[in-house]
């Protein structure tokens, strides 16, 4: 019998924003897998190493993190045969995915692959998202508002065009791209209501007006929230 493939969402860094079934699924996979850069520490692994009870098989998937080459497709369908190969065998595994697996989450590039081959489960995790919102102590939306996620790498324009279509919106990916939202933001006048958060729930987050960040340090993993009203709840 086939093992069976576990797409585990292990939230946004704070070890403990994991859910009961995701800790349950990987203390008892034979194999765990996660993502990992070409070079150094895995963050999905880093997330959940005071879990982890040792003697397990552990696959880190290494990929270059850069726009231009991600998703690796190669990676992933190397991945894929490593994994299947497991399962195959009978053997469960768990692949950890920061945040929730499918936001802007990495498992999807497996599970597209092994779907149709494998039994799959997926464990949804807490989002940046809402942990961005959580730390913040800013409400994404009220009634009927409309919620915007918008990534960073957006041309301005296309920025532009969707704040002004929306009553609430969610900026993640930000880097290098920063300066680029903060000149649409001010451009809209939305600006003073918009906040700044980096690293949401890890021990080295921090929270920003907009006017006290340095465009040139900004991480991959910071996001932007900006609603209409100023407060959900106005």
């Amino acid at each position: 019998m086939s093992g069976t493939l576990y797409g585990l969402g292990v939230g946004p860094g704070d070890p403990e924003l994991i859910t009961l079934k995701a800790l349950r699924l990987l203390r008892s996979s034979p194999v765990v897998a996660y993502p990992a850069p070409e070079h150094g520490d895995s963050l999905a692994r880093a997330i959940v190493a005071s879990h982890l009870p040792g003697g397990q098989t552990e696959v880190a998937i290494r990929m270059p993190m850069v726009v231009e080459r991600f998703p690796a497709r190669e990676v992933y369908d190397r991945a894929a045969i490593e994994l299947g190969g497991h399962l195959e065998d009978g053997r469960d595994v768990a692949v950890l995915c920061e945040g929730d697996p499918f936001f802007y989450g990495s498992f999807m590039y497996l599970f597209g692959r092994m779907a149709e081959r494998f039994p799959v489960q997926v464990v949804p995790g807490v989002s940046s998202l809402t942990a961005c919102a959580a730390s913040l102590g800013a409400p994404l939306a009220a009634r009927n508002d409309v919620l915007t996620v918008l990534p960073a790498p957006l041309p301005a324009e296309t920025l532009r065009d969707r704040l002004l279509a929306t009553d609430a919106a969610a900026i993640m990916k930000l880097g290098r791209h920063f300066a680029k939202v903060r000149d649409v933001l001010e451009e809209l006048g939305l600006a003073g209501s918009a906040r700044y958060i980096e690293r949401a729930t890890m021990e080295n987050q921090r929270l920003l007006r907009l006017d006290e960040v340095d465009a040139d340090a900004v991480p991959y993993f910071s996001m932007v929230l900006v609603h209409r009203r100023g407060e959900a709840w106005s």
